[in-house]
């Protein structure tokens, strides 16, 4: 079940994702969505950086008003990955908030040093 607002796409790069790995990656960039509810779009591209070594690339791109915030995580594991990246455009997601609240409470101040 996606998101009202958010449109969510999931990417595989060079090979063809299992079924149970995109609706995990789907999930899990959902949850974003009670952080912050201004997410226009969310791009979820999966890669491998070297076959050989089997290193496991997910990257996370979400556009919000006026801004992109990126994350890329790697690791041995697909899940391993998506996890990692979620976290830290989780961090990046509460900064950008926390910047906007920080505007808007200036707006709102000058207001009413004006009043």
């Amino acid at each position: 079940m996606k998101g009202a607002c958010m449109k969510t796409t999931v990417t595989a790069r060079h090979f063809k994702a299992h079924e149970t790995l995109v609706e995990y990656a789907e999930t899990a960039v959902e949850k974003l969505e009670h952080y912050y509810d201004g997410i226009l779009k969310c791009e979820v591209k999966l890669s491998f950086e070297k076959a050989q070594n089997s290193v496991k690339v997910a990257e996370i791109i979400l556009s919000v008003y006026k801004s992109k915030i990126t994350s890329l995580q790697t690791s041995d594991d697909f899940n391993k990955s998506i996890d990692g990246a979620v976290v830290k455009v989780l961090a990046q997601l509460k900064k950008y908030k926390e910047k906007l609240h920080e505007k808007d409470r200036k707006q709102v101040r000058r207001v009413q040093a004006k009043v």
